[in-house]
């Protein structure tokens, strides 16, 4: 009867620990929200021996912990018979132990603060944890001093995980989500919170770290502006930095998942556009058909007219002995006959063009083309472009794979592959005059120069041509480090441009940022 009324299934049950789990909800929370008309947002959750410890983290009240209890209380309810409330087609494997330790024990018949609590139940979770044993901890490292309680908190995390325990833990810790994202074993996870609205969104996404949101939830609460801009001074502008990364990457996986949600309702209604133009071509040369095959019966049917007419028109000729005066009426009547035979016969036609679409072209007769001469390999003064560019230069040396190419200014090193001939004049270099410049002004620019370059929303073109310039002048100012920010997205601007810099040999080496400061969105090159 309960499994009924909360809606719960059976799942596929396995020996081994395992959680694999859909649309997982917490049956008290449920019923609490069914009574008030709400509904509660499910979890989506998946450890295995690769990935077996969950780190939560986000904002407070965002969540984490009806996460963490939600895993708990189905997981415990399946191992005493009771059915969990997830999908079906989830897979649930089963625990020899499940230790939990969510809010404060503290005691005073037992002498036990809330941090020493905590650290009772770590020092259990260790001595009696194994590979079957799943841990639910709550507020991980809390209670004491931040830096030393941030520091047990990982010498702990990396113990339970030398053990293979499973696990989900929450924390605000920064170390926590810094050693999760650099330990196999262990996954980061974040719960999502809308900025724009301030309000949390209850759902749990995993593969990166969540913010807190603390300056944001302070100047909503409405704390004086000087106090929350002291408080940034004092943790610094790497925290807020990091902070800010971690906020851009929640708003970009969002604005991602909004966009392949468009993509996809875009493509259903083009494939239906598609699946009626295929229709109704297939009408159209059905009726296109049908109306020449009913020109051509009709065609048949004027030439017998006029074969008969012809036939009657030359034994009438004959009969009257070629009398002028009736020869020429003979020929009238026959001339007549054929400017009626030509207005009838163009009514086919006009059927035809009536139902021929107007988006096709009509056939042009055919002129013989001349035979293709074959494609002569490239050559120094070639005229070329970069394939999925515009920007034209010309080659000034080549060799087997790779050549020499002046764009204008800036020569580049570009494999023969990637060119393409054109019949497109190359941009013209500047004059010497005018490429000079006052060491005042590359004194200026090499001030204003800033190590970082955002080349996102613009085409491959646009960023390969912003890159260009802005490495060469890198390696004009001597840099020994610069960032490109690309953004993830489909891949091909990081694609492109890392192309180009396989090309510059002033570039040491390049690689994708620390997932903390933008991962793979971002390029680190270092330059010799």
């Amino acid at each position: 009867m309960f499994a009924h009324e909360i809606g719960a299934q059976l799942p596929h049950v396995h020996e081994k620990p395992l959680i694999d789990w859909y649309h997982a909800t917490h049956p008290g929370l449920y019923l609490s929200l069914k009574e008030q008309g709400k509904e509660v947002v499910p979890l989506n959750l998946q450890l295995d021996q690769k990935q077996r410890i969950l780190l939560i983290s986000g904002p407070n009240a965002g969540g984490k912990s009806v996460c963490l209890k939600t895993v708990g209380i189905n997981q415990y309810m399946m191992q005493c018979g009771v059915l969990p409330m997830l999908y079906n087609n989830s897979h649930m494997g089963m625990f020899r132990s499940i230790f939990i330790d969510i809010g404060d024990q503290q005691s005073i018949e037992d002498d036990l603060s809330t941090y020493s609590s905590h650290l009772q139940n770590m020092k259990m979770f260790l001595n009696r944890g194994a590979g079957e044993t799943l841990v639910l901890i709550d507020e991980f490292g809390g209670g004491t001093e931040p830096q030393i309680g941030g520091a047990i908190a990982q010498a702990i995390l990396k113990r339970l995980n030398e053990k293979k325990i499973f696990g989900v833990i929450t924390t605000h810790y920064q170390n926590l989500k810094q050693f999760a994202d650099d330990t196999p074993g262990i996954i980061n996870g974040a719960m999502l919170y809308d900025r724009q609205h301030m309000r949390p969104l209850f759902q749990l996404s995993v593969g990166y770290p969540g913010s807190s949101f603390a300056i944001e939830i302070a100047r909503k609460i409405g704390l004086p502006q000087d106090v929350i801009e002291h408080a940034s001074e004092i943790v610094g502008s790497d925290y807020i930095n990091m902070d800010k990364y971690l906020l851009d990457i929640v708003r970009d996986r969002k604005y991602w998942e909004n966009k392949r949600h468009e993509i996809h309702v875009k493509e259903k209604k083009l494939d239906a556009i598609l699946e009626q133009y295929n229709a109704r071509l297939e009408n159209i040369a059905s009726e296109q058909k049908q109306i020449i095959k009913q020109a051509k019966s009709e065609a048949r049917e004027i030439l017998a007219k006029s074969n008969a007419e012809i036939e009657r028109t030359i034994k009438e000729i004959r009969e009257m002995q070629a009398e002028k005066e009736k020869t020429k009426e003979v020929r009238r009547h026959l001339d007549e006959f054929k400017q009626r035979l030509e207005s009838e016969g163009t009514e086919p036609n006009k059927q035809i063009e009536k139902l021929r679409p107007k988006h096709t072209p009509r056939r042009k007769e055919s002129k013989p083309v001349a035979p293709a001469k074959s494609e002569r390999p490239l050559e120094p003064g070639d005229n070329v472009v970069m394939k999925g560019a515009t920007t034209v230069g010309t080659i000034i040396s080549i060799d087997e794979k790779y050549a020499i190419v002046a764009f204008g200014n800036l020569k580049t090193r570009v494999e023969t592959s990637r060119l393409e001939r054109t019949i497109k004049k190359a941009d013209k270099a500047p004059t010497l005059a005018m490429s000079k410049e006052s060491n005042n002004e590359i004194r200026a620019r090499q001030l204003n120069f800033k190590p970082d370059i955002d080349v996102r929303g613009m085409r491959a073109d646009e960023a390969i041509q912003a890159v260009t310039y802005f490495i060469d002048d890198a390696i004009q100012f001597q840099q020994a480090r610069v960032r490109i920010l690309h953004g993830t997205g489909t891949g091909i601007l990081k694609t492109v441009i890392r192309q180009y810099l396989n090309t510059v040999n002033g570039v040491k080496s390049y690689r994708d940022e620390h997932v903390q400061f933008g991962g793979a969105g971002i390029t680190i090159v270092d330059l010799e």
